[in-house]
């Protein structure tokens, strides 16, 4: 799933020189600091034995995705996701155990049973539900980003370099995508960068290095935020998609957690958080299973 354009050696150089240009640090209030939630009876019936004797829920996550999920001054992961989770054991009337690990590590884990779930912005894709199963809880697009100044317009973006974060859609199926129209059209290709942090991503935009970063739209929009006006919007949101939880195919997991789910929907909570942390826009009414096979 994932392919490296830029050697290992001068990603780690590039990802030192950018340090320090954007900061990711929280704003935002910790919902679970002000919502009480309850276990949910009837989620917790769904739970697999061996889960509810265990009383934790093993959560992976991807802490570079700012706001979604990300670290605090300790290294702790924080986020919008994380916060969604947790309530979401909170339903299950379990205690949430989340362990910090790389993007393209959490599938394999998920089938290999290392964790109970993941949640790091997946989108749920055709391709990605033959390994896994996904319980849908938010909508995001695509949403490009450049440095003041520039104006960079996606759907003309042959012979230019764009940033992204390794193993997203966004390096696995949209800049490839785009990049191969482009040569089909007799146009120079886009060269793509990529980066295991988001945030070297975007600072790549911001110093230069590329002329734009590709993300998903939360995290963009978040970018620019933070950017303290050296980022800016280019063009529109495209290709909107779900993002889901990944649990293991064909466990009892993928109802438990969509039970939770919804209860958190229909009780505010799962509103309360999204509000919180300024990404209302993507919240979704029902929690669903398999999205992107299902439709």
């Amino acid at each position: 799933m994932r392919s490296r354009f830029v050697a290992l050696t001068a990603l780690a150089i590039l990802s030192l020189a950018l340090t320090g240009c954007v900061n990711n640090a929280s704003t935002a209030a910790s919902p679970s600091a002000s919502v009480v939630i309850a276990a949910d009876s009837s989620a917790v019936a769904l739970l697999p034995a061996d889960v509810v004797d265990a009383g934790v829920l093993t959560i992976a996550s991807d802490a570079s995705y700012a706001p979604n999920e990300f670290k605090d001054a300790e290294g702790n992961a924080i986020g919008w996701e994380i916060e969604l989770a947790s309530a979401i054991a909170a339903k299950l009337g379990l205690t949430p155990q989340i362990s910090q690990a790389s993007f393209d590590n959490i599938i394999p884990s998920i089938v290999g049973a290392k964790f109970a779930m993941g949640i790091s912005s997946f989108t749920d894709t055709v391709e990605r539900e033959q390994q896994v199963d996904f319980v849908n809880y938010f909508n995001a697009g695509n949403l490009w980003a450049t440095a003041a100044g520039n104006s960079v317009d996606p759907e003309n973006a042959c012979g230019l370099t764009v940033a992204a974060m390794t193993g997203g859609t966004q390096i696995t199926d949209e800049l490839p995508t785009r990049s191969a129209q482009c040569v089909a059209e007799g146009k120079a290709p886009i060269e793509i960068l990529q980066f295991d942090d988001n945030g070297a991503a975007t600072n790549a935009a911001i110093l230069g290095k590329a002329d734009a970063v590709s993300a998903d739209s939360p995290v963009t929009l978040y970018a620019i935020a933070q950017s303290q006006g050296k980022l800016v919007v280019a063009g529109k949101t495209f290709d909107s998609a779900p993002y889901g939880i990944v649990v293991a195919k064909n466990s009892a997991m993928a109802p438990a957690i969509a039970a939770a789910l919804q209860s958190l929907m229909d009780d505010g909570s799962y509103e309360a958080i999204l509000t919180a942390w300024g990404v209302a826009d993507g919240g979704v009414s029902t929690a669903t299973i398999n999205i992107a096979t299902k439709g």
